[in-house]
């Protein structure tokens, strides 16, 4: 990460994912960086890392003191976390296949979940210079790019994942200057995650390719960009 200070400090969440897993290996292979916390439910209590519970607030404080206690600022901040496939069910095909206690898990972590975070790991970012807080988001989030429907659970949790990342970029411009919050649609990526979804995708990329680009991508903007919506090629999405 070459806009970042020497030897800058990053935080993975949901570092146990296939994606998350990526991120903790390039940023780990960069010789800028100072200092990896992956972080993910299990924890680790070889390190002391109590572990993070997206769905529980006081876990997700938890964590956020013991970021604080390794370390006072924290320059890279990503959020690898969601779900597609919640008790064995895929994405409804139709309005008629909802079922409300699966829309609110898929809510609980895909959009609660991320709030928490923001809530408290934002205030780690740095307050004088740049700082960067990634969470990853999905092309079908966009209210303005659904031409087909369906999908209503995890669309919606989507779609009020990037409200939320919006707001808090525009409520972190006030205390923090040089941050660049945004929102990143990682592409298709082989991961369990969209194992079942994807024949028809186009493009499937590895997830060492997708967390490479998504970096690369993070590197590049400017805080003038903070709480936009951007692709893995970098490209601006519509809400």
């Amino acid at each position: 990460m070459k806009s970042l200070i020497e030897s800058y400090r990053a935080v993975v969440v949901g570092a146990r994912g296939g994606l998350g897993e990526a991120f903790v290996e390039h940023l780990r292979a960069d010789p800028a960086c100072g200092q990896v916390a992956a972080l993910a439910r299990a924890g680790d209590p070889r390190q002391g890392d109590p572990g993070l519970d997206l769905t529980d607030e006081a876990s997700v404080r938890r964590t956020a003191a013991w970021l604080q206690g390794q370390a006072p600022e924290w320059e890279l901040i990503v959020d690898a976390t969601g779900v597609l496939t919640i008790g064995g069910q895929g994405p409804e095909k139709r309005l008629r296949d909802l079922d409300p206690r699966i829309m609110a898990q898929a809510f609980a972590i895909n959009a609660i979940g991320p709030a928490l975070l923001f809530k408290h790991l934002t205030p780690l970012l740095p307050r004088t210079r740049r700082g960067l807080f990634a969470t990853l988001s999905a092309r079908v989030g966009s209210i303005a790019d659904n031409h087909l429907g369906g999908w209503v659970s995890y669309r919606a949790s989507k779609a009020a994942l990037n409200q939320i990342m919006r707001t808090t970029a525009l409520e972190l411009r006030f205390s923090h200057r040089q941050a660049v919050v945004v929102a990143l649609q990682p592409g298709t990526v082989a991961t369990r995650l969209s194992a079942p979804y994807r024949s028809r995708a186009p493009i499937i990329l590895s997830p060492d390719v997708s967390a490479r680009r998504l970096l690369e991508v993070l590197d590049a903007l400017e805080p003038a960009q903070s709480g936009a919506f951007f692709d893995f090629e970098g490209q601006l999405l519509p809400f």
